[in-house]
């Protein structure tokens, strides 16, 4: 079964083109690695929460958006083996971060389930 890296990230709004440049350049270090697809989403509609919300998840200053990401792998194995080449695969630091990268926040997941217009009878 298919394995899911998610990421919540601030981005100045000024560096919007510069962050989707930098998706576009990492997209085929991942697709090197495995990964079947990926999609970056600028926030639009963020509503604050009662008790947390994804503005306050990443602590969104004044000037900046909520990015909603995920890359989407074969299996667990692909993301581990995408995820340690991070440290000897000089490819990545040639990359940038047009945002603060210390309030990004990420996580993998292990789906449980799934379903699409595609795939729907």
């Amino acid at each position: 079964m298919t394995y899911v890296a998610g990421f919540l990230t601030p981005v100045p709004d000024e560096n919007r083109e510069a962050y989707i440049e930098s998706s576009r350049k990492a997209w085929p270090l991942f697709r090197d690695y495995g990964a079947l697809s990926t999609m970056e989403c600028w926030g639009d509609q963020i509503p604050d929460g009662k008790r947390t919300d994804f503005k306050r998840a990443v602590a969104l200053e004044e000037g900046e958006s909520v990015c909603f990401s995920w890359i989407i792998w074969p299996d667990k194995e692909s993301h581990d083996r995408c995820w340690a080449s991070m440290e000897t695969d000089t490819r990545w630091q040639e990359l940038t971060m047009p945002f603060d990268g210390k309030r990004m926040i990420w996580g993998s997941f292990a789906p449980i389930f799934q379903a699409s217009a595609e795939a729907s009878e």
